[in-house]
């Protein structure tokens, strides 16, 4: 008896809907953009995608974080939190010293000269991390999965001069407000610009001066517009990597516990790998012309005491800094 077409899709479909029925549901992959403000190539960037290759490989591909970086997804620096917490991207590469005109806390490593070092900084996230953490899950409606620091900050000015009134009124940039404050603080003309507005101003003339780490000096090629570089570390600021809690409450527990368990393992490397990417990116900045000017003690007493009344500013701006703060300084010896 010839099979009839109709019988024989019949019988195929059947089959079909057999293997499906005992077979494992094959599970379904997450997708998840990450969105970045800095230039593919910048240590962030890159600190970024080894972490999503190791939650894609821990996970099976069953969750996949996509990194677009260079402000692909049309958000700024400041804009970075806010876009988290509605939801218009999952996740983001967030610089915490952005985000304080919405939250002045978030601010707390910048006070002109209280972090000096990535061990003072580690002192400082012991008494400040968990405050952060609480703001950003109550108020922001996201995780903070980990946490790296920027390199240490610099000056990079066309002029050279080892006294504080040499660098009256120069258009300096900073990222933040913060910094601004402290160069302005110092008889600098602050400004600020998030870094995707950066080469145009350096290229127009709107300013005439950086406030920022080496790195930032090789991705932006500073020396096509300045010469010199001075080492101040005036300030501090790091960058955490935050995800959506509805995006975060869709994965599945255990893979939440592995990612969890990814940047807890992974975190140390990154501050190891901000601390070598300083010291390269200044090696790359000397080779391309420019040079490092050192800052004599008197110029650096005078910027600390010229800088010194923010940290009462910021406190009355941020008053639940300042048992964090006390609790840091003593816990580092410091008055």
């Amino acid at each position: 008896m010839k099979a009839t077409r109709r019988t024989f899709i019949s019988t195929v479909c059947a089959g079909a809907a057999a293997i499906m029925m005992c077979s494992p549901a094959l599970a379904e992959t997450i997708q998840i953009n990450l969105a970045d403000v800095l230039p593919d190539g910048n240590f962030m960037v890159q600190n970024a995608k080894r972490f999503a290759d190791e939650v894609a490989k821990e996970t099976k591909g069953e969750v996949v974080i996509n990194i677009r970086a260079g402000g692909s997804l049309g958000f700024k620096g400041p804009e970075q939190m806010r876009a988290v917490r509605d939801g218009m991207v999952p996740m983001a590469d967030i610089l915490l010293s952005q985000q304080i005109g919405d939250e002045p806390l978030f601010g707390i490593e910048g006070v002109p000269f209280l972090v000096s070092s990535q061990a003072d900084l580690k002192a400082l996230h012991k008494f400040a991390r968990p405050e952060l953490e609480k703001i950003a899950a109550a108020k922001y409606n996201q995780k903070i999965l980990y946490m790296v620091p920027s390199p240490g900050q610099y000056l990079f000015l066309k002029t050279k001069t080892d006294k504080l009134e040499g660098l009256k009124n120069i258009k300096i940039r900073g990222a933040d407000k913060m910094t601004v404050d402290t160069v302005t603080s110092i008889g600098m003309a602050g400004v600020m610009i998030p870094f995707g507005e950066l080469i145009p101003a350096l290229a127009s003339g709107r300013v005439d001066g950086v406030a920022t780490s080496a790195t930032t000096g090789v991705d932006a090629k500073f020396w096509e517009f300045m010469k010199y570089v001075y080492p101040t570390n005036h300030t501090w600021s790091t960058n955490m990597v935050n995800i959506n809690l509805n995006t975060w409450k869709k994965i599945p527990a255990n893979h939440q516990k592995t990612i969890e368990a990814i940047a807890l393992r992974l975190e140390p490397e990154f501050w190891a790998v901000s601390a070598n990417a300083d010291v390269e990116s200044l090696k790359k900045l000397t080779a391309n012309g420019m040079e490092v000017a050192p800052v004599s003690p008197a110029m650096m007493a005078d910027m600390r005491k010229q800088a010194a009344p923010l940290l009462d500013e910021y406190l009355k701006r941020a008053p639940a800094a300042a048992p964090l703060i006390k609790s840091y300084l003593d816990a580092t010896g410091r008055k």
